[in-house]
């Protein structure tokens, strides 16, 4: 099977070091002549290009695009491909994606690989980056099953666990897990370079360590995708985010109270509550 690959970045290009160690034929297109190279040196891809005519011969075609250039670059794609061929993006917005593209071609299967780093390019390509991670897929109604089975069947091998929902479910569910630590982690950050006393500033910087760096991970990583998911799943983000407006205020009001009975109520019950989203993980 020919897999082919645009965008040769963090995901396309950890995509293709695992394909190409799977026995698939993966043939990648970039913008930038530079990148094709690169991941040809690196193993990441048979064969690349800047043109997506070397796509005419893939049987699967991953669109690694950020979210905004998914729907304009399948719109592209369209002329080069076999009739039968699939394509599947990895955007982390699906309602959007899916409804823009599944008219534009009947093999159309969302996906969205929960699994990433703060780098970016395909210098941070590496093998194994989905392995024992969430993979979902996202068909609709007028998805064809057989093109969903040959997605699920590649996902599965990279050793992913697999997940079906529809679209909708899927972006009101990585709004309170992914999209919304992207927004707090990043105000965190923004609310500790705020301390106008610069010999405070820089001891907090000396003195920043493991807590700090978990908890602004994801705020410090790529800007160019927390704007899109905040564009794409606006309306998911910002109900997750005025739920935890409303949680933060409680917080505020228990501590200006000196309401320690409650504050210690409300830390239990979350020491409890975070095994449950991470018991899959542990």
């Amino acid at each position: 099977m020919n897999i082919g690959i645009v965008g040769l970045g963090l995901i396309g290009g950890s995509l293709g070091l695992d394909l190409r160690g799977l026995g698939y034929q993966v043939l990648g297109v970039s913008r930038h002549p530079g990148t094709c190279q690169r991941a040809i040196e690196r193993g990441a891809v048979d064969e690349a290009s800047v043109d997506l005519t070397l796509l005419a011969a893939a049987d699967v075609v991953f669109v690694c695009t950020p979210i905004a250039a998914i729907a304009f670059t399948v719109k592209q794609l369209i002329p080069h491909l076999s009739p039968g061929a699939i394509i599947t993006d990895v955007g982390s917005v699906k309602t959007a994606v899916v409804e823009e593209v599944a008219p534009l071609w009947q093999n159309f299967v969302g996906g969205h690989p929960m699994a990433g780093t703060t780098d970016s390019g395909i210098e941070a390509a590496f093998s194994g980056l989905f392995s024992g991670n969430p993979y979902v897929l996202t068909p609709v109604a007028s998805t064809p099953p057989k093109a969903v089975k040959v997605v699920e069947e590649i996902v599965r091998s990279l050793t992913s666990r697999v997940y079906f929902c529809c679209p909708e479910d899927h972006d009101r569910a990585v709004a309170g897990i992914s999209h919304l630590p992207v927004m707090v982690s990043a105000n965190l950050i923004e609310a500790c370079m705020g301390e106008t006393n610069p010999m405070v500033l820089e001891l907090a910087q000396q003195l920043a360590s493991s807590g700090f760096r978990d908890t602004t991970r994801v705020g410090g990583g790529n800007p160019e995708l927390g704007v899109m998911m905040a564009r794409y799943n606006r309306d998911c983000l910002l109900k997750s985010l005025l739920s935890y407006r409303q949680n933060l205020d409680r917080l505020i009001e228990q501590i200006e109270q000196e309401d320690w009975q409650s504050l210690e109520k409300k830390l239990n019950s979350t020491q409890q509550g975070r095994s449950h989203f991470l018991k899959a993980v542990d």
